[in-house]
């Protein structure tokens, strides 16, 4: 038995959780933690910027390692700053932890020094929400946190740390991981979807990041290619199959390809697996109509029939659903099916095909710099991106293998592409890792790059820059035409910038300057910023294909 302080048991519990990196803005009120950390060198601790910036790196560092996200802030702005990252890890159903400092416990109430009582103020934006007020009851709530957040559909979990808690010092009683057991479906549930999918004319598959959880995406492959299916990927989640599989019809989301839309339309049966049927993907809930028949599979009950009513819901484990009904299935033999499977490919090759030609312009044209990035990025590379109007030229032409990763917030979140590479980056330092931002979205986070180059994390960021606002722009012109206000931008020379903060930078502006800085910033040991002018009329992947 050894006596430790609150602040030193909250490490002992990380570092038994099996934690090996954790983002933070340092604060005061959790100091007892980041001392317990000192002794500690098996989890290194990388210091942000923004406590934002932060959130969004431990939510992609889960994403890229499969492990529990962990982040840190202080008490008030610092935790309310790191809540942008916890939305997005709550809709895109990323296991993380945030560790948030609070007011002395006598204080409370009392309208303290950045009061917030987390408990309210996270309810909504995470999986559980909950304050730690003995320092004996450390290890048995934190230990329960990281089981929350991993268990069923994955998430984030708020724990918040009083001051003075985590300076008690009490006897360290050792608590135990709990192991996840996940659900799986029954022999005759399976059998039920599969005698579905064996009668139906025009079925397809809807598979989502649930898939990609329970890295099943070889059992998802090896499955629609036996009952011959077309598989389309929920709204951003272009890794549920190898693109370049001939099951593989596209994804879904905005500037989605209106045959692939027709298709669903059009089906009988959907087949939807790890998917909670986002606005984005169902394109504003008008995906399915009143004709087709909807299965639904999913780890947690609460997201079956929760957009679209479904005839048969199975609560189960993707990877484990999936075996089972590999095991269970009788390959299908009708040449319609294996027709319909070859048509849905052929459509998706064809409509994310970059242009062969280019008009001379002024500007970089994107159509141009896709059709370089297409054929330059590596194997084991992972790609990140923050919202925005450049998003639909990535989603339309780069094809995500089982090699090549996409690391994306269904959240719409602003700002996350930079800060999201870092995270991938230092859960994956052998990968190439490259973020993608609009200039609005750049901004919100830039200052992330001192982060990486102090944490020697070399991640390539590429800023298109039409100085604007340009999704909301859009918008703007589509709904009040000749009143633009608010979506004009400035922006400092990107290159230069880049280059004050110790990393290398460059700027293009022809669409002959991409492809030689592109094959250097692959080859650059710092972290390296790529801007590209682009032209501010065209707003739009399908107004450049027009």
């Amino acid at each position: 038995m050894k006596k430790l302080s609150g602040g030193h048991i909250v490490v002992e519990v990380l570092e038994k959780e099996g934690v090996e990196k954790a983002f933070c803005v340092p604060g005061e009120s959790y100091l007892g933690v980041i001392d317990g950390l000192y002794e500690h060198s098996t989890i290194d601790l990388i210091s942000t910027r923004h406590e934002g910036g932060a959130s969004f790196m431990a939510e992609a560092y889960a994403k890229a390692s499969g492990k529990v996200g962990v982040c840190m802030a202080t008490r008030g702005p610092g935790a309310t700053n790191l809540s942008i990252g916890l939305h997005t890890a709550m809709q895109d159903s990323t296991p993380l932890v945030a560790l948030i400092g609070q007011v002395e416990r006598p204080f409370k109430g009392k309208e303290a020094f950045q009061e917030v009582d987390f408990a309210a103020y996270f309810s909504h934006l995470c999986k559980w929400a909950v304050e730690i007020d003995s320092a004996e009851r450390i290890s048995e709530v934190l230990h329960r946190a990281f089981y929350i957040a991993r268990s069923g559909r994955p998430g984030p979990v708020v724990v918040s740390l009083p001051h003075d808690m985590l300076e008690d010092v009490i006897d360290y009683h050792e608590g135990t991981v709990a192991e996840v057991e996940q659900p799986e479906a029954s022999d005759a549930a399976v059998e039920k979807v599969l005698a579905k999918l064996s009668s139906a004319k025009q079925p397809i598959i809807i598979a989502g990041g649930g898939v990609m959880a329970a890295n099943a995406q070889e059992e998802l492959a090896r499955f629609a290619e036996m009952v011959k299916v077309p598989v389309a990927s929920a709204f951003r989640r272009f890794n549920v199959l190898s693109n370049d599989h001939p099951n593989y019809a596209g994804w879904l989301g905005f500037g989605s390809d209106s045959e692939l839309i027709k298709y669903i339309d059009a089906a009988d049966l959907v087949f939807a697996i790890g998917t909670r049927f986002s606005q984005v993907t169902t394109q504003d809930y008008t995906l399915l109509n009143e004709k087709t028949e909807l299965i639904q599979v999913d780890i947690s009950p609460d997201s079956i029939g929760k957009a679209y009513p479904a005839a048969f819901g199975v609560v189960s484990d993707a990877k484990r659903f999936l075996q089972k009904a590999f095991e269970l299935a009788k390959p299908v033999q009708e040449e319609s099916r294996e027709k319909a499977v070859q048509t849905c490919h052929k459509a998706y090759l064809d409509s994310s095909t970059p242009p062969v030609s280019f008009a001379s312009s002024e500007f970089a044209e994107l159509n141009a710099v896709m059709a370089d990035i297409v054929v330059e990025v590596p194997e084991n590379s992972i790609l990140t991106s923050d919202a925005g109007n450049f998003y639909g030229w990535l989603a339309k032409y780069f094809r995500f293998t089982n090699e090549k990763e996409y690391i994306g917030p269904t959240s719409g979140a602003m700002g996350y592409g930079l800060p999201a590479a870092i995270g991938a980056k230092a859960a994956c330092p052998d990968k190439t890792v490259i973020s993608f931002s609009g200039d609005g979205g750049f901004m919100m986070t830039m200052v992330e790059l001192e982060t990486a180059v102090r944490a020697n994390l070399p991640v390539i960021a590429i800023v298109i820059n039409n100085n604007m606002y340009g999704t909301i722009r859009a918008h703007q012109e589509k709904h009040f035409p000749n009143r633009i206000m608010a979506t004009p931008l400035t922006n400092p020379n990107f290159a230069a910038v880049a280059k004050q903060f110790g990393c290398e930078g460059e700027t293009v502006r022809k669409n002959e300057e991409f492809l030689p800085v592109f094959k250097r910033a692959l080859q650059c040991d710092k972290p390296f910023v790529i801007e590209i002018q682009t032209d501010p009329n065209i707003l739009s992947a399908a107004q450049a294909a027009k």
